[in-house]
């Protein structure tokens, strides 16, 4: 659901939750609620994390990163588990 093209590796055996992390949500120990994570493969989060993929742009990953807690969002509320 990030859809970050440069790196995804489009297996769906590694997709996770990504947890969006912003100020007030979480912090140091405290992960925010699942309610905003973003189904991921495993490159694509280590993209979110900072492990790899240093050369995107912070913003430009945290934009796919949000737009694809979004589309999460949309998939779990079609599905009616929200």
């Amino acid at each position: 659901m990030v859809r970050l093209p440069e790196v995804c590796n489009h297996n769906s055996e590694t997709v996770i939750l990504a947890h969006y992390r912003m100020a007030g949500l979480s912090g140091v120990g405290m992960k925010p609620d699942d309610a905003l994570g973003a189904w991921s493969c495993s490159s694509c989060h280590d993209a979110i994390d900072r492990r790899t993929h240093m050369e995107l742009e912070r913003d430009y990953v945290r934009l796919a990163h949000l737009e694809g807690v979004m589309r999460t969002l949309a998939v779990l509320r079609s599905e009616k588990l929200l």
